[in-house]
Order: C-alpha cells, then structure tokens, then sequence
C-alpha cells in the first residue's frame, strides 16, 4: 500500500522550469508540436508583456484588478485568455491594464 506524503507550505522546493527551452527542445523533436507553437506566437508575447509589465510594477494581480476596476477573476482570465485563445481582450482593456500597471499601450505591426 503506497503512502501519500502531505507537504508542509513552505516545505517544498519548486521544480525549476524554463517553457522558453521546453519548446525549443520540443519543437526540435515534433513537428505537429513546433507548428501549434508557431501558430500561437503572437499570444505568447502579448502574455510576456503583460506579465513583465505586472511583475515590474510589483503588482500582484489582485492590486492590478482593483486598480482596473474589475475582479480578480477576471483579470486572471485576461491574462489567461492570451495563452489560450478563448477570448482575445479589447483594446480598451489592454489600455486599463497597462494603465493599472504604470505603462503606455502600444500596438505594432511588423513586416514579416
């Protein structure tokens, strides 16, 4: 009979993980996996700079709603929304985001 260990909080140390590497070396060995990767590109970097722009704020994403106006909740599904394509936020919610969290908005098309 196996024995379930119960971790103290505090008491366990975190799996370093690095997604940037785990889908190169990914993509390198599968092809359907490098394609879905490619294909979701440009949320992977809207999410990065969301993310960057809270975590240089210093604002947990609790601080940054209230200061949006809106619940937790939602913000995590805007933040969410972007790696997963459910919802793609509007501009006027990127704009109170990067308000809320001290930056300018700015939108960019470059040639491909």
């Amino acid at each position: 009979m196996s024995k379930t260990v119960l971790y103290r909080v505090g008491a366990f140390a975190p799996v370093p993980f690095d997604p940037a590497s785990y889908a190169r070396d990914r993509a390198a060995k599968d092809s359907e996996f490098k394609q879905a990767h490619e294909s979701a590109e440009e949320e992977f970097v809207a999410l990065d700079a969301l993310l960057q722009a809270r975590l240089r704020a210093g604002l947990t994403q609790a601080q940054v709603a209230e200061r949006m106006g809106v619940k937790q909740a939602a913000l995590a599904r805007v933040e969410s929304s972007l790696g997963s394509r459910k919802h793609a936020p509007s501009l006027a919610t990127l704009r109170k985001y990067a308000h809320a969290v001290g930056c300018r908005l700015k939108i960019r098309l470059e040639p491909q």
